[in-house]
């Protein structure tokens, strides 16, 4: 056995069954193991290096920072918080943000941000309506509002007033809505559940459901959102906005880092000094990542180049559907997308990971295709000629 793996195998808690491979080093969208072996990433660390890797002028900029500072308590100002903050509002058009350490963080902090609304407003409300299949984390508040029973069972009972409704199916939610019901979350793009995007009349009558019950919309952003669905974040190309949102993985590059963003009524009326807090959230070297990230994005104009790539991508996967019997639906779009298989999904992961080509699951049958927003219709091919291959 690799030495690396002996050691992290004897020293870390076993809650990963992780593949035999050791990675080093990566350029733009490829990985090297210790053996040298070159592997193309589509899989982009479940949707959080973006750029690839060894972005040369974001690693100027973190070298840089990390010369200067990498943390300080937020009793203090930074000369780099208020620029990323700035730069989330302008890309999420949201009034205020709470920057956090990951996307498990910033949804129990939507969460609570919610909850003291309702309970600022003085509705009583406190309940919350979630969507079957989804995935929000694994701290206690997003698990509780997290759709699947294989995460939540064992770690019961869990946080009080969550109901689960079907995703796409707004009569079903209408039915749960009650006088107590304080805010409803989903993602507009489900990734843990197996790569189900929102229908627009699903998000519009969502949004009409709230604004007409006085309940919060809350959109998790975590993993569909930065880019991934060739708009900035997905909740925009429905042409609604919701009262809170969450955020982490890409936005940070590789960095720990998450926010929740919310409009300035949910901010007057929600987290006080005293409420909520975090101590590495926000800090110079997380916040320097954020905004040299989101520089990279808007001068690349990168969501135009998802669009592109993302149509190149369906089209493939169509084509790829047409030759594979195993394969029965493509899923998802923009550079979020995933084909519904009938073959064990880890016999496929695995067989790809011998022909150099890192994928994922998502759910019980889908292959999800989350790459680094920098691929080509070169590196599309590259993973459709594996995938020809194995299935």
């Amino acid at each position: 056995m690799n030495k690396y793996m002996k050691e992290t195998n004897e020293a870390l808690l076993h809650t990963y069954n992780q593949f035999p491979v050791v990675l080093e080093h990566g350029e733009g969208v490829y990985l090297y193991d210790t053996e040298g072996k070159k592997y193309l990433d589509f899989a982009a660390g479940y949707a959080v290096s973006s750029l690839g890797y060894a972005n040369e002028e974001l690693n100027t900029a973190l070298k840089a920072q990390i010369d200067k500072l990498c943390h300080t308590s937020n009793l203090y100002y930074n000369t780099v918080c208020g620029k990323a903050a700035e730069a989330l509002k302008r890309i999420t058009k949201m009034d205020r943000i709470f920057f956090t350490n990951s996307g498990g963080e910033s949804v129990e902090g939507a969460l609570k941000a919610a909850r003291k609304y309702a309970y600022k407003k003085g509705t009583g409300r406190y309940e919350f309506i979630a969507m079957k299949e989804s995935f929000h984390g694994r701290s206690f508040g997003a698990v509780s509002v997290t759709g699947h029973d294989a995460y939540r069972k064992p770690f019961g009972p869990l946080v009080p007033g969550v109901s689960f409704a079907e995703y796409n199916n707004l009569d079903s939610v209408k039915a749960l809505v009650t006088d107590k019901t304080c805010a409803i979350i989903l993602e507009p793009l489900q990734g843990e559940g197996g790569i189900n995007l929102a229908t627009e009349e699903f998000m519009k009558g969502i949004r009409e459901l709230c604004d007409k019950e006085g309940i919060l919309m809350i959109c998790d952003e975590v993993q569909c959102g930065m880019g991934r669905t060739g708009e900035m974040f997905c909740w925009q190309g429905y042409g609604i906005k919701p009262d809170i949102m969450t955020m982490a993985k890409a936005i940070g590059s590789g960095i720990p880092v998450g926010a929740f963003a919310m409009t300035e009524e949910v901010a007057e009326y929600s987290l006080e000094p005293g409420d909520h807090g975090t101590t590495y959230g926000g800090n110079p070297l997380a916040c320097t990542a954020v905004s040299k990230t989101v520089e990279i994005f808007e001068k690349e104009n990168l969501t135009a180049h998802v669009k592109e790539m993302g149509t190149y991508l369906t089209e493939k996967l169509e084509a790829l559907k047409e030759k594979c019997d195993c394969i029965k639906a493509v899923k998802g779009t923009g550079l979020m997308q995933g084909i519904q298989i009938t073959k064990p999904l880890g016999e496929v992961t695995n067989a790809a990971l011998k022909e150099g080509l890192l994928v994922i699951g998502a759910g019980a049958d889908v292959l999800r295709f989350v790459p680094p927003l920098i691929i080509e219709k070169e590196h599309v091919d590259e993973m459709i000629a594996v995938l020809e291959k194995i299935l």
